[in-house]
Parts: structure tokens; sequence; C-alpha cells
């Protein structure tokens, strides 16, 4: 099996051990990625502006991937307060307008408490 893993140099994937995506057998697997900007480590306030820089994460590891967004067939949400969910409905509808994952939504604690989404997404490699 040819395997390639893909970093965003962001602090977490050094200390805890993971990769931002593996990609395998035309599959791209991401990891459950957070709203942090990572060039400076800086998480915005809103869960909307989170769930953006989120998905703006995933989609740069997708592309590295040669991968996208459109190719993105299961997406999971965990979101630390489900009354914010909704907030993010526009976002990720227009992110995966073409790909309309099948998709899942957990309310759980995440790792840090300025933490309010994390999103994980599978994808394939278009041939």
């Amino acid at each position: 099996m040819n395997v390639r893993h893909i970093s965003t140099g962001s602090p977490f994937e050094e200390q805890i051990g993971y990769s931002r995506a593996v990609v395998a057998d035309g599959w791209v697997f991401v990891a459950g990625t957070t709203g942090y900007d990572y060039a400076n480590m800086v998480m915005p306030e809103s869960i909307e502006a989170q769930c953006a820089n989120a998905l703006a994460t995933i989609g740069q590891a997708l592309e590295e991937a040669g991968s996208g967004l459109d190719h993105v067939v299961r997406v999971n949400y965990i979101v630390l307060d489900k009354t914010e969910w909704s907030r993010c409905w526009p976002i990720t509808s227009k992110a995966f307008a073409m790909a309309k994952p099948a998709a899942t939504m957990i309310s759980a604690q995440l790792q840090n408490p300025e933490m309010k989404i994390e999103i994980e997404v599978t994808a394939r490699v278009p041939a």
C-alpha cells in the first residue's frame, strides 16, 4: 500500500503524533480539524469563523493530496454547543455544494476550551 502523510505544521500534530491527512489507495483521510489559523495559532471567537478556518485548512490538505472539497464523501462535525451548529450551515452548505457528502453532527467536549467546532472528512482522489 502506498501511503503519504500531509502536515499543516500545527504544533498539535507533532505533540499528539498524527498527520493532518493520510492519502492511501485513492482515499484521503483528514484528521479532526479545528478553527485555528495555523500560521499564527490564533483561534477566532465565533463558531462561524472557526468553521470557515477549519474548512480552509481541510481544503488545503485535500488539494495537497490531489483532491478537494468537491470530492469529500463523508464529513463528521463535532460541536461544543449544539445550539450554535445551525450558524455553520451556510458555510458548510457552500463548501460542500458539489460533494453533498454523508454527514454526522456530534455534540461533545473538545480538546481546548476555545474550540467550538472540529471537522473530519474522508475524500476520494479523482482518477
